[in-house]
């Protein structure tokens, strides 16, 4: 018997559905296999591990690449900002080649750097805060990107809270962006020589190290900031603490016996410190270790004339007979310092912010003789370690701004 007139138009559609159905099942089906479930579960498993999660980092190495000049490139702010750190505000102390010294833009070999956009990155921010934590490089860090974001909003304040030494508060975006004075990152203090201690070839006292312990000044913070920028090194030389000053290194409150040197000494603080914030700093916060800011002492070191009255960059061909620790220069600490940091922070979600190379070239950017006092050098030597602002941590913010927007997005 002949099948029903109206079912001869519909089976073709019956046919085309079934297919359609069984193509849709089959697309789905790898993201509802067994494997992927546990594969999900494993994922989730990790995540609870502190010491697993790894901030997923950009496919650009922003830190490898050349200086180019740029003569349409200017600063985003000037002298009268009012953040600035008189020592390094090289427009005002009128710092020769200012011009050409902000001519210069840094190149990363496999992609472009973009510069930071003030008020996109505060709208980006926006009810969150940055926080900088070391020693007065990471200040200089810190002016540098105060002066730059308060191009967008020019009702900034400065603000001072939770233990701050200095920061800066943007009332249109609900941001704050603050630096916390911790030299050594762990706390110390100093102890006179005591009667029992005896005539020990000079010795006025000793500045304690408690290894375990973070400095007051930032222990507290976790909670506050989204993003954290960590770092020391520069204080940890015999200048800073002579002989008759020595720091004498404690862990779970008693001295460490055989007494460390400074740089066994700085590396148990690192270890430390290193696991101090993967324990204690909340997970969502973005983390980062700022590498060493090289220093460019020519012809002896800070308090032995050393000079910095440099035009134009190094070339890349003489960075290694300035700072390779093998030439025993005055400034080969950067390096050396950078191997204790990286192993340090192995195995945790702190990020490497390694801005030594790049920053190794610019000789020509410190305020070197341009203090702003008139007799700051006779004092305290050239600055050939800190550096002109506006200048070289322009770039510095640059590529902090891309990594915390590409972590923020991606974390």
């Amino acid at each position: 018997m002949a099948p029903p007139k109206l079912l001869s138009p519909l089976f073709p559609w019956l046919i085309i559905l079934t297919i359609f159905l069984l193509f849709l099942y089959s697309s789905l089906l790898p993201f509802q296999s067994p494997a992927s479930t546990s594969s999900s579960s494993s994922s989730s498993s990790s995540s609870n591990s502190p010491l697993t999660k790894i901030h997923t980092l950009p496919t650009c190495n922003f830190f490898k690449g050349h200086w180019a000049t740029d003569p349409n490139r200017i600063p985003i702010y000037d002298e009268t900002c009012p953040f600035h750190r008189n020592a390094w505000n090289c427009l005002r102390n009128q710092r020769a080649n200012m011009g050409r010294i902000n001519s210069w833009k840094w190149v990363p070999e496999t992609c472009d750097l973009p510069r930071i956009d003030p008020f996109r990155f505060l709208s980006l921010m926006k009810n969150m805060n940055i926080g900088f934590v070391g020693d007065s490089l990471n200040e200089n860090f810190l002016v540098s990107f105060l002066c730059i974001l308060r191009v967008a909003d020019m009702g900034a304040k400065k603000w001072k809270k939770k233990g701050a030494w200095r920061g800066a508060y943007f009332p249109k975006f609900n941001v704050t962006v603050a630096y916390h004075r911790a030299v050594l990152l762990a706390k110390y203090e100093w102890q006179p020589k005591q009667p029992s201690d005896g005539d020990q070839d000079g010795l006025k006292g000793i500045h304690r190290v408690d290894v375990d312990t973070p400095a007051s000044d930032w222990a507290s913070i976790g909670d506050f900031y989204d993003v954290l920028v960590f770092n020391t090194g520069h204080w940890w030389g015999f200048d800073k603490f002579p002989k008759d000053k020595p720091l004498v290194f404690y862990q779970a409150g008693q001295p460490i016996h055989p007494p460390p040197n400074m740089l066994d000494g700085l590396k148990l603080v690192l270890e430390n410190m290193a696991s101090y914030i993967q324990k204690d700093i909340p997970r969502k916060t973005l983390k980062f270790w700022r590498l060493q800011s090289p220093r460019h002492f020519y012809g002896g070191d800070w308090n032995q004339n050393g000079s910095c009255m440099f035009n134009d960059p190094l070339e890349e061909l003489q960075l290694d007979s300035w700072f390779d620790p093998r030439n025993n220069g005055v400034n080969k600490e950067a390096r050396i310092l950078n191997r204790l940091i990286n192993d340090s922070v192995q195995g945790t979600d702190i990020q490497l912010l390694d801005l030594t190379h790049l920053s190794e070239f610019r000789a020509d950017a410190h305020p070197a003789v341009w203090l702003g006092k008139k007799d700051a050098v006779a004092i305290w030597g050239q600055d050939c370690m800190h550096w002109c602002l506006p200048g070289l941590p322009d770039t510095w913010v640059d590529i902090l701004s891309e990594l915390i927007r590409i972590g923020l997005k991606t974390g």
